[in-house]
């Protein structure tokens, strides 16, 4: 384990209106505000998804297992963003229901909102921190500087 502590900086509450491609909209707003560090809650619907449900075995690097869905579906999620080369990563994990039916996994790819989906952001100041891509696991995890 590995850990830095920091203090929560602006709070930011984020709309996103129907159709908005919602990662797109994150990433242009962190880079508007030079977010480094932050954590994102969501909650609202989409209209169309992609989202890693899932890895098809426990290996590393993983490949993903994948829900599409074109038709609105209620959401909920949790994620942050920090800096990987130099540009805004969001890391946003959500539950996703329809019908009695829900799927949980990591928004990936397009993503837009139906009707409205709002977003609370809480920036973390202080931190020395941004994703580093691991070849070798697959992904960029979230690296300390000291």
């Amino acid at each position: 384990m590995d850990y830095q502590g920091g203090n929560i900086g602006r709070v930011f509450v984020l709309k996103m209106d129907h159709g908005d491609n919602i990662l797109d909209e994150i990433e242009t707003f962190a880079n508007a505000e030079s977010i480094t560090s932050a954590f994102i809650f969501m909650l609202g619907a989409l209209s169309e998804g992609n989202v890693v449900v899932g890895p098809e075995k426990n290996q590393m690097p993983p490949t993903p297992m994948w829900f599409r869905f074109s038709d609105a579906h209620e959401i909920i999620g949790v994620g942050n963003i920090f800096k990987e080369n130099g540009k805004p990563r969001i890391h946003l994990h959500a539950a996703l229901g329809r019908d009695g039916n829900t799927n949980t996994g990591c928004i990936r790819e397009k993503n837009e909102a139906f009707m409205v989906t709002e977003i609370l952001v809480l920036e973390v100041d202080g931190l020395e921190a941004e994703r580093v891509h691991d070849e070798e696991r697959g992904f960029s995890p979230i690296c300390f500087r000291k």
